[in-house]
């Protein structure tokens, strides 16, 4: 045999996609893995030629299920960013909108038994060690896609996938505030640097002579922005304690402006060598608690919310995204948990495959 045969579910996880494998299907080895996803995927070549990517950041990301080792969960969800056309793998992030994908996949695996009308799930995020209960839609213990929800950048309805995340702030550098200043200046550029869910640099879409109601078509083609844009991420990602972060795709980048259709606040995201053409969950947490702070370079954009739960709705690229969000003033701002919903749906099952002189397999 000169390949070897992986099993996969490939999912739609909310404005993502890519495929879910079973961990006990993979090596242990990391750098192994990452050449198989690398083949799997096809990075090195624009349109992923030569495996199941499709050419964007959002559609090479790869969700990998075990049961769970945490007491609390019932399933570990291992994420990994693969590159477009660097031939990179990160396995420092994660994603929400793949996680949107967990719940369903874990059942299509055999890992998770429905049961009832709708079976509650409880995922740990291994990459940040996030808490997320996941809730899906069994009619008759039966897994569903089909339903009435509907989310920006996705066409069409589907079944709704409700996830709470708990247990967020600090997931990755261990501090809400990595750097302790609500706002930092670099390069003359006001930022706030915050890890809630994803680590971030927030910054005023006018300070870099933007509206932040460009398109992504618009963005992307802005060269300019993302030179300045790179250089201040790669400096905050050292503020930040995460050293030299130039060829990771933490932290991410993110800019803010009044909104203008009704919501909340307005906001792209970028992943960050591109923008992102609606909005990450993750990232959307980050963006809300950031909104949602007095003292952090939102101030004068919204009119904040004072009550919690609060449901802040951004304005992205592709429509809005809501994030109800639990929290308490008592010493500042504090989160407790953050709620979405997203939807999913299963595009495809059976074997990836890959060279087996990168891996001959179990």
């Amino acid at each position: 045999m000169t390949q070897t045969g992986i099993p996969f579910v490939f999912m739609r996880g909310g404005t993502s996609r890519g495929p879910y494998f079973n961990r006990a299907d993979l090596p242990e080895d990391r750098d192994t893995l990452a050449e198989i996803l690398l083949a799997a995927v096809g990075s090195g070549h624009p349109l992923n030629i030569d495996g199941i990517g499709g050419g964007a950041a959002v559609t090479t990301k790869v969700a990998m299920l075990s049961p769970s080792e945490d007491d609390w969960a019932d399933i570990d969800y291992f994420f990994a960013q693969v590159s477009v056309t660097d031939r990179l793998v990160d396995f420092k992030p994660t994603c929400g909108n793949i996680l949107s994908g967990v719940g369903p996949a874990a059942i299509e695996m055999g890992l998770i038994t429905p049961q009832g009308d709708e079976t509650e799930i409880r995922i740990r995020a291994v990459n940040t060690g996030a808490k997320v209960v996941a809730r899906v839609q069994t009619p008759g213990a039966a897994l569903t896609y089909e339903g009435d929800a509907a989310i920006a950048g996705v066409p069409g309805t589907a079944a709704p996938i409700a996830l709470n995340f708990m247990g967020v702030v600090g997931s990755s550098t261990g501090a809400f505030l990595p750097t302790g200043n609500l706002r930092d200046e670099i390069d003359g550029i006001e930022v706030t640097c915050m890890d809630v869910a994803m680590p971030m640099v927030i910054a005023r879409a006018g300070d870099f002579g933007l509206t932040g109601h460009e398109s992504v078509a618009e963005l992307d083609a802005d060269k300019g922005f993302f030179e300045r844009m790179e250089a201040v991420r790669v400096k905050a990602g050292e503020l930040m304690g995460m050293g030299d972060v130039s060829k990771s795709v933490t932290p991410k980048f993110g800019l803010f402006a009044p909104a203008r259709d009704g919501g909340t606040i307005a906001a792209r995201y970028f992943m960050p060598w591109n923008t992102h053409p609606s909005m990450a969950v993750t990232g959307a947490q980050c963006l809300a608690s950031c909104a949602l702070t007095p003292g952090t370079i939102a101030d004068g954009m919204l009119d904040r919310p004072t009550e919690s739960p609060a449901n802040v709705v951004i304005e992205h690229a592709s429509g809005t995204i809501e994030v109800l969000v639990d929290f308490n003033k008592d010493n500042g701002f504090s989160l407790n948990s953050a709620g979405l919903l997203r939807t999913a749906r299963k595009l495809a099952d059976g074997r990836v495959y890959v060279p087996s002189h990168i891996w001959e397999g179990a």
